[in-house]
């Protein structure tokens, strides 16, 4: 039987000019898992997930399994939104033609009617990417991400700045997304109620992992008052 394990972590360390932003991080994910990354602010989880993409240097192993391939939606996107870059001009430069940009788009809810381009004239792919509302500009960041079909999508808090209702749509939606084409998913984020409906299993960062496991075991009162430092509310919401 094939080792399910996508992704091990061991004793995982960053620094930035001499200071320790991660500290000793070990974690693993199965093939398929949910796994949601929960900490305060400048608690090293957006570094966690630039040296799992080997963008910053680390210490300790990383060890994906071999042959992934991994989409990744930052928390900001490195574009000026009031550039005249429009949707298809931005999903083309990844994209290696225009069914598999409307197969991305179908993906994460945007219909694009008949699928040949002279449909497309007055479709939300001609709009500039400063003309889109937050959960239009997020739904085309998720399709970026998924142009050439990864195995694994790391998400850095991909609702920040969505009010609740589009935050939740959102999140169903990257559900419907992992489970339909059996993904496995990392997320960052600091909605506890996002955790307990949407990850198999959390880790809690503060430069150190604090608690690893499945939400319910793990999230309580006290282990959060430790995470962030203080009393913590503490909310749990079934939907």
């Amino acid at each position: 039987m094939p080792d399910p394990t996508v992704l091990k972590v061991e004793k995982l360390s960053v620094e930035f000019n001499g200071a320790t932003v991660v500290d000793g991080v070990s974690f693993s994910v199965l093939k398929g898992e949910v796994l949601a990354i929960l900490g305060p602010n400048g608690a090293g989880k957006s570094v966690i997930f630039r040296a799992l993409l080997d963008l910053v240097p680390y210490s300790g192993k990383i060890s994906w399994a071999p042959d992934l391939k991994i989409g990744y939606v930052p928390q900001k996107l490195a574009i000026d939104r009031s550039t005249p870059l429009s949707v298809v001009e931005f999903l083309k430069s990844k994209a290696k033609n225009t069914k598999e940009i409307l197969d991305v788009l179908k993906l994460v809810g945007i219909n694009t009617g008949p699928e040949s381009e002279h449909h497309l004239e007055h479709h939300i792919l001609n709009r500039g990417l400063g003309k889109l509302s937050g959960g239009e500009f997020q739904r085309i960041l998720i399709a970026w991400a998924l142009i050439g079909g990864p195995n694994v999508l790391l998400f850095d808090e991909p609702t920040a700045g969505i009010d609740i209702s589009g935050e939740e749509t959102i999140y169903n939606l990257l559900k419907k997304i992992q489970q339909s084409n059996d993904l496995t998913l990392l997320l960052i984020s600091h909605d506890l109620n996002i955790v307990y409906n949407y990850a198999d299993k959390v880790i809690c960062i503060n430069k150190k992992a604090l608690c690893l496991g499945e939400p319910h075991q793990v999230l309580d009162p006290k282990s959060l008052s430790v995470l962030y430092g203080g009393e913590a509310k503490f909310y749990h919401h079934e939907h």
